[in-house]
């Protein structure tokens, strides 16, 4: 095991979502490049605690890249230099001893910020409340493997399911647009049989409700790139697909 030393850190500081906020300066005297980024951002808060500074307040929970929680900008780029990584997974022997760092919190105005790195992801929660579930009968769980399906089809269920909502496809993308976060939560529903019967009101009431809040996808592809679980941006393209169905189909039933 060895250690990094002299490491700058350029720590975005803002007191509140109306503060204007600014950089400031810190500096790691040594860090074990087996600790991980939010260790390393520990011991900083320890030593400013210490000196009976404010610590830097950032979102963690989990550690372990399941929660979606960690949201920074490192070095410019959404969870860091590492691909398929999030920040709690980044690991600091992803750097070198003299680096400069600079952490940001994720730059979205539908995402604003509520203090230093911690920023308001509740627009997500909005497009899930509009149709990110299924309808089912009460009572006891059926077995696994009651319906089938086919295991391609599962598997790409599966692969929209992987995300975990952090957020990164909206940092990194220049639109500001969450086209493949709803496209990931649409798709891992209506690629099965049980989320058939709702699906184009799904995907109708989704993607309106993060028009209201998002910007609009025009395929930079950035979103896929940052995307810490990988989730390919072919999913925007079901949930086009699907989306101009539902305008058809849902006025059909309208019509009835």
């Amino acid at each position: 095991m060895s250690h990094l030393k002299n490491l700058t850190l350029k720590v975005w500081r803002q007191s509140g979502p109306t503060d204007k906020g600014h950089f400031e300066n810190y500096t790691i005297d040594e860090i074990s490049d087996e600790a991980s980024f939010l260790e390393m951002l520990d011991v900083l808060n320890e030593g400013l605690i210490t000196e009976n500074k404010e610590a830097v307040v950032f979102d963690h929970d989990c550690r372990e890249g399941i929660c979606g929680t960690c949201s920074l900008m490192i070095n410019g780029v959404a969870h860091g230099p590492q691909k398929a990584t999030t920040t709690c997974q980044l690991h600091m022997r992803t750097f070198k001893s003299g680096d400069t760092i600079v952490i940001e919190p994720w730059r979205a105005t539908a995402f604003p910020i509520i203090k230093d790195l911690m920023v308001d992801r509740s627009a997500f929660d909005r497009i899930i409340e509009s149709g990110g579930f299924i309808s089912a009968a009460t009572g006891g769980a059926p077995d696994a493997n009651l319906i089938p399906i086919p295991k391609p089809v599962a598997d790409a269920a599966m692969d929209s399911a992987a995300c975990i909502g952090c957020g990164a496809c909206v940092a990194a993308c220049p639109n500001g647009a969450a086209s493949l976060f709803t496209a990931a939560k649409i798709s891992h529903l209506n690629f099965l049989p049980q989320g058939q019967a709702e699906r184009y009101k799904r995907t109708e009431a989704m993607v309106e409700t993060m028009d209201e809040h998002f910007g609009s996808c025009t395929n930079h592809g950035e979103c896929s790139a940052a995307c810490p679980k990988e989730i390919s941006i072919d999913v925007i393209a079901l949930m086009n697909k699907d989306y101009r169905a539902s305008k058809f189909k849902n006025r059909k039933e309208l019509s009835r």
